[in-house]
């Protein structure tokens, strides 16, 4: 990314984008590992089988069947229209509270994707240029 593409946290792609999304198993090695209950709580999953929860009660030796992760869900059930894990600071700044281990789809957005080619006109880090 160049400088012009710094990100400038203003929280745009969250809003739109950090909601809705699909997971891959990778994402939930580490959340496992760590006992990230906070996480897991709103990942849902969907079993081979059709059945569902959401990752608390998941271990690694479930991952093999696992069909759908879907990110996020409220705990007590239903999908989420929000990420819970965004958080506005007193500085006008958009946080990730789980960035250090955020999901991959999180990791690999880039608003100047050709896809999205309309929102990312509206990113104050793409200023209509692509890396």
């Amino acid at each position: 990314m160049s400088p012009e593409q710094d990100c400038r946290q203003c929280g745009r792609c969250c809003e739109k984008w950090g909601w809705g999304q699909k997971g891959i198993p990778e994402d939930l090695v580490p959340w496992i590992r760590a006992g990230r209950q906070d996480i897991l709580r709103h990942v849902g999953i969907t079993f081979t089988n059709r059945k569902r929860c959401n990752g608390t009660a998941l271990s690694l030796a479930d991952l093999p069947r696992v069909r759908r992760i879907d990110y996020w869900i409220n705990p007590k059930g239903g999908a989420l229209s929000y990420c819970p894990f965004y958080f506005r600071a007193d500085d006008g700044k958009v946080y990730c509270r789980i960035h250090d281990t955020k999901p991959a789809v999180c990791i690999g957005f880039t608003p100047w994707n050709e896809g999205i080619r309309d929102y990312a006109l509206n990113c104050p880090a793409c200023r209509n240029i692509a890396p």
